[in-house]
């Protein structure tokens, strides 16, 4: 069963990394801007043929990422172009420029996995303000923007 929530923040994680407003979206997949509209708030849930139209028109979301969170968004491709997915553990990271891993079985892959999580720590800004004091303020999400165009979204859940 999908949990509707989750889906729904699976799903604006694929506007924010496409750049789309709803409407642009439902448009895009060929669907009513009505029933996305039902869709984000909650009122409905996805049907199969609505999840199978995103897969279509968006071939870096990963099926099993948009249903149940396990796998990766984008599309990891390995250099043969398979697909290559991984399950996530309760940190949920999204990066638009995405190294390609080593081989699972290979020495490499525990210098690839160090250079990832160094690049994670030292991605997070030290600083202090105000709200880091107040005992009310949440962080809900941290974005990073880069130079270069890219971003990685942070997020607490």
């Amino acid at each position: 069963m999908v949990n509707t929530d989750d889906f729904i923040k699976r799903l604006e994680i694929i506007l924010d990394y496409n750049g789309l407003n709803a409407s642009s979206f439902a448009d895009k997949i060929g669907v009513q801007r009505s029933s996305l509209s039902h869709l984000l708030s909650g009122r409905n849930k996805p049907s199969l043929d609505f999840i199978l139209k995103i897969i279509e028109v968006f071939p870096d979301v990963d099926l099993y990422w948009i249903l149940n969170g396990k796998g990766t968004f984008p599309k990891l491709e390995n250099k043969r172009g398979a697909i290559i997915t991984t399950p996530t553990l309760n940190t949920k990271i999204e990066e638009t420029e995405i190294e390609k891993p080593a081989d699972l079985f290979s020495e490499k892959f525990e210098e690839h996995k160090n250079r990832v999580e160094e690049k994670f720590v030292n991605s997070i800004p030290n600083t202090r303000n105000s709200a880091s004091n107040n005992k009310e303020a949440e962080i809900e999400r941290i974005v990073i923007f880069y130079k270069n165009g890219t971003f990685k979204t942070y997020s607490t859940e």
